[in-house]
């Protein structure tokens, strides 16, 4: 790493893990990172990145990199912007080098590919020292989410307090819980393992930039930094939102293709929907005999998120549902 996570002030520079493909015998794979400490205080990561076709994360976190000043700072920003660096390069969700969703590589290996190097050196080497971590998603090319702050489940009953409250503060127009059907191994997961306090988004979509998302994105980062004490508390800004938390209700959330062919959602994002309604048609028209194929949805709740490619197969996400959240607020 070029950069030193124990000095003061702002640096910029590269976590360097060696990576020897046919072009290049003895080269590197080179991670952003900059660190901006000051003083004692707590040490919050925001990760950028982590899927290549999500923008709005990483451009909020190369602005704080550029526009603070370490004296805003008390405490420490390890600030990385573009994680899953060759997917970033490529916009695109998994890795051209190895095929690899970086968020399923969680806890990472140290002597795996590279992609699992990456997520390895994170949770080996940047979780120990950190009290908080900022995951900054967005719905990526293939859906159109909206713009949310997300809560990881955890079964540390104190953590979820903690977990609960930082994602309030960041006050996004929903607020949701998503288990990823208790996947482990998510970068949001480990982090919760690893005991730091843990705040996701999905911030739009669509592989482009969404200027809404974006304002939320930037505000939000800045309210949580200013909620964990790293910037000072004016930074916070009056609540926009009712605290209202929502969570995606198990597999009922999903509306799944069933059928290969070019899928027609029936409402917009943020439309409330009830279980068993029709929810899109699947057409054929390469078959103008074939009629359509019609999905239904499975729960009540709030249309949370679209696909966004009209062109489907069998198994691919093209709905999901956000239904009040059953669990514990306190």
């Amino acid at each position: 790493m070029t950069v030193d996570p124990d000095r003061n002030g702002k640096q910029v520079g590269f976590i360097m893990i060696p990576h020897s493909p046919h072009d290049d015998a003895w080269g590197v794979t080179r991670i952003p990172i900059a660190v901006i400490k000051n003083g004692e205080g707590p040490t919050v990561i925001l990760e950028g990145g982590n899927h290549g076709d999500e923008y709005e994360g990483p451009i909020t976190i190369c602005d704080l990199i550029r526009e603070l000043d370490p004296g805003q700072v008390q405490g420490r920003l390890i600030l990385m912007p573009a994680n899953n660096v060759h997917a970033v390069i490529a916009g695109q969700r998994t890795s051209p080098v190895d095929g690899l969703n970086f968020n399923r590589t969680f806890p990472g290996d140290p002597r795996g590919t590279i992609t699992q190097q990456i997520s390895a050196f994170i949770t080996d080497h940047l979780y120990p020292i950190a009290d908080a971590f900022i995951d900054l998603h967005s719905g990526g090319s293939s859906l159109d989410i909206i713009p949310s702050a997300i809560v990881e489940p955890t079964t540390d009953p104190g953590l979820h307090r903690r977990n609960l409250a930082a994602v309030q503060a960041f006050d996004a127009p929903m607020t949701v819980v998503i288990s990823n059907l208790g996947e482990p191994r998510t970068a949001t997961a480990a982090a919760c393992l690893a005991g730091l306090v843990t705040v996701g988004t999905e911030m739009g979509g669509g592989g482009t930039v969404s200027l809404e998302a974006l304002e939320v994105c930037r505000r939000g980062v800045r309210n949580v930094l200013a909620h964990h004490g790293v910037l000072p508390l004016d930074e916070i800004e009056p609540r926009r939102q009712d605290g209202q938390v929502l969570e995606l209700p198990g597999t009922s959330a999903y509306v799944f293709a069933t059928a290969d062919g070019i899928f027609e959602p029936l409402h917009s994002n943020g439309t409330r929907v009830s279980e068993g309604q029709p929810a899109g048609r699947i057409h054929f028209t390469w078959d103008p005999t074939r009629p359509p194929e019609t999905l239904h949805y499975a729960a009540d709740g709030i249309l949370y998120g679209r696909r966004q490619p009209g062109r489907v197969r069998p198994g691919n996400c093209c709905l999901v549902v956000a239904a009040p959240y059953q669990g514990s607020l306190s």
